[in-house]
């Protein structure tokens, strides 16, 4: 044995100890749940891609190009974002089997966005009772802001219950002696519409409320819904059909020469999806409501978030339609998703993704309105929870009037 030769060769293995050692160390600072490893971050959704609200698959569509623009740009702390999105065409029994295949045999880390109130409603205990999150979930049921109950639910948009009742301030201030019509579709969406509502109106919900007009998703038309509204007398229609069936009401009023002060729910209010099909010179003077800034509003030309917004739709989704909510939507919830995402680090557990989502601090988004903030907490799942009243100039919606919150 050459002299020498020895101790080297000790200095090598305890150097390459000290290595793996370290290695070791960097291991244990990651913690990752099914879904997530060092170089992929698994993300389900389910969308109605088919089906008669399909107008809603643009969400997932602008989604799908928000995030392949984060992977081109390295990704989440170097996670590429791997989005699987089923069709379900909004039918629960379909949302169920949909989501039982993402999470047991695609293996996600969460559901996020899956559209409707009814398909995330159908999905919630499963999700619930296994611990995998359902975050920022595209329904507006009030079931998605209720930490005590469902601590791995939490939505989005400002629950239903809240924007009608943001409607029905406005017209108690400015028409008090309203009679009101209410169309809204026969499932639990329809039903805290209603509920909402009355509670608003309170003491004078008998006497303001003139109608209530439901339907069934399967309807072919509600042109007898609307007939029978204008046959009560109803000056003021509060219209949260789906946008299929609000830009058959918003056709139909006008066929009949009716014309009360028409209030199209935030869902429906897409220039593309609902307006465009109703006829856009029947769409005037509708009133609507929003968190978000317009892209058709010349106010927002040069405003930095809504330039960055531009620029991903030229790159990433040039074939979206620019005067589309929908789109605005999608990107703002895709653009929070990944604020929560960075903020979760090397600890991509099923629990520190609610515990970062339920602890978003004064988070402002690209497309929220000057003066609105996202502030979340453990007691606290309300996400985005204030409006601004809009109105429909036959070109574009225009924004009155202050922020507005339930």
């Amino acid at each position: 044995m050459r002299k020498g030769w020895f101790r080297p060769t000790i200095g090598v293995a305890i150097i390459s100890l000290g290595l793996l050692a370290a290695a070791d160390l960097f291991a244990e600072g990651r913690k990752y749940d099914p879904g997530a490893s060092d170089t992929e971050i698994r993300i389900g959704q389910t969308m109605p891609y088919s089906g008669p609200v399909s107008a809603f698959s643009v969400i997932g569509k602008v989604q799908a190009a928000y995030f392949r623009m984060i992977n081109e740009r390295g990704g989440i702390n170097g996670r590429r974002i791997n989005l699987i999105s089923y069709d379900d065409a909004a039918t629960p029994a379909k949302t169920v089997e949909q989501v039982r295949k993402l999470v047991e045999s695609d293996e996600v880390l969460f559901m996020f966005q899956s559209v409707g109130n009814a398909p995330n409603i159908a999905i919630q205990k499963y999700l619930n009772d296994r611990h995998v999150p359902q975050l920022f979930a595209g329904g507006r049921s009030m079931r998605f802001e209720d930490p005590v109950n469902f601590p791995w639910t939490m939505g989005f948009a400002p629950n239903l219950q809240t924007e009608i009742r943001v409607y029905a301030r406005f017209i108690l201030d400015n028409y008090p002696n309203a009679r009101i019509g209410l169309l809204y579709q026969n499932d639990e969406s329809g039903k805290e519409y209603l509920a909402g509502l009355k509670d608003a109106l309170g003491a004078r919900a008998p006497a303001m409320l003139a109608s209530e007009a439901p339907y069934d998703m399967t309807d072919p038309t509600i042109n007898s819904q609307v007939v029978r509204l204008k046959a009560a007398d109803v000056d003021v229609l509060i219209d949260m059909a789906a946008p299929k069936f609000a830009a058959q009401a918003i056709r139909k009023t006008a066929e009949l020469g009716w014309k009360p002060l028409h209030l199209l729910g935030v869902g429906s209010s897409s220039i593309d999806a609902a307006l465009a099909p109703a006829g856009i010179e029947h769409a005037r003077g509708l009133i609507s409501a929003s968190s978000f800034k317009e892209a058709s509003d010349p106010t927002w030309a040069d405003d930095a978030g809504m330039k960055r917004w531009s620029a991903f739709m030229a790159s990433y989704y040039p074939e979206g339609d620019r005067n589309s909510l929908f789109t605005t939507y999608g990107y703002s919830a895709a653009e929070l998703l990944v604020r929560v995402l960075h903020q979760c680090g090397d600890d991509l557990s099923r629990d520190n993704i609610m515990r970062q989502a339920a602890s978003l601090k004064d988070v402002r988004l690209d497309l929220l309105l000057p003066g609105l903030a996202i502030n979340t907490s453990r007691a606290d799942y309300r996400v985005v929870k204030e409006f601004r009243m809009m109105r429909f100039t036959g070109e574009r919606w225009q924004p009155f009037g202050p922020v507005v919150a339930d």
